[in-house]
């Protein structure tokens, strides 16, 4: 573990590449045993918490959703004591009401990735499964919905299906995903949720809803120019949202940290 501590981590997603004011802030460079994360993180204060950022795709976004290095990322904000992390992202909407500007807080994910690195748990030796029946912490989930405006209500629940990326999806498939009932489509949610759980860290998102998908009715492909744009009309309402968040988040001991309890692990977590 570094000198610098946080409690709080947050990962940036697409348009979202800083979350402090520059006074005060730490930047942190931390080595992996799974290489580099996408950047330094950057640690200061918010609403009396400790708080670690660290852009998903890089500060100059030059890691595609495919090539993000889900791994190093968590492991760094584990090494500064992180506990809870709030994993924000892009997303289009299945769902006709899941309209753009939409925040959702899914409570499931579906994984159509086949990106490699979905495990930290890949060394020789004692065989490590950890449950992911429900893939959000409920006390992340709960302080992101108690953190809701009026100008930023937020629909609770849903499904997000992630795919691999870097393209979007066909029309088919977009409808496949709409016809099983699942609510809104990224590339970045898994391995990401997944390794949080393998690293014993909480972990939530809320999806800020960019575009309707190309298989709801009557809507054309979707563009990536058309997607940062529409992220950046809300980027100030995430960080609002955030912010109030970091300020309810429970501190304390939290069921999503012992899920390697008695577990026989093949190397030392940080």
């Amino acid at each position: 573990m570094t000198s610098a501590s946080a409690e709080i981590g947050i990962i940036g997603g697409s348009g979202f590449y800083s979350f402090f004011d520059a006074a005060g802030v730490e930047r942190v460079e931390v080595e992996t045993p799974f290489g580099a994360p996408s950047g330094p993180l950057t640690i200061g204060e918010v609403a009396g918490r400790r708080v670690a950022f660290l852009p998903r795709h890089g500060e100059r976004h030059q890691f595609a959703p495919h090539t993000v290095n889900y791994r190093a990322n968590l492991w760094a904000l584990r090494s500064v004591g992180v506990g809870q992390v709030l994993g924000p992202c892009a997303v289009g909407g299945l769902q006709r009401h899941l309209e753009p500007g939409t925040f959702v807080v899914p409570d499931q994910v579906v994984d159509r990735t086949y990106r490699a690195g979905h495990t930290v748990w890949e060394a020789e030796g004692p065989v490590v499964h950890v449950p992911f029946a429900d893939p959000y912490c409920p006390r992340g989930r709960a302080a992101l919905l108690a953190s809701e405006s009026e100008d930023t209500p937020l629909v609770d629940g849903g499904t997000l299906v992630v795919i691999n990326g870097p393209r979007f999806s066909s029309r088919a498939e977009s409808r496949w995903h709409a016809a099983a009932g699942w609510s809104v489509v990224g590339m970045t949610g898994m391995p990401e949720a997944s390794v949080a759980r393998e690293l014993a860290l909480c972990f939530s998102t809320v999806c800020c809803v960019t575009d309707l998908d190309a298989g709801v009715e009557g809507e054309e492909g979707v563009t990536h120019a058309e997607v940062l744009a529409v992220f950046a009309g809300n980027i100030e309402r995430l960080k609002a949202l955030l912010l109030r968040t970091i300020a309810v988040m429970p501190t304390g001991d939290c069921a999503c940290r012992h899920v390697l309890d008695g577990m026989d692990l093949p190397f030392a977590l940080p």
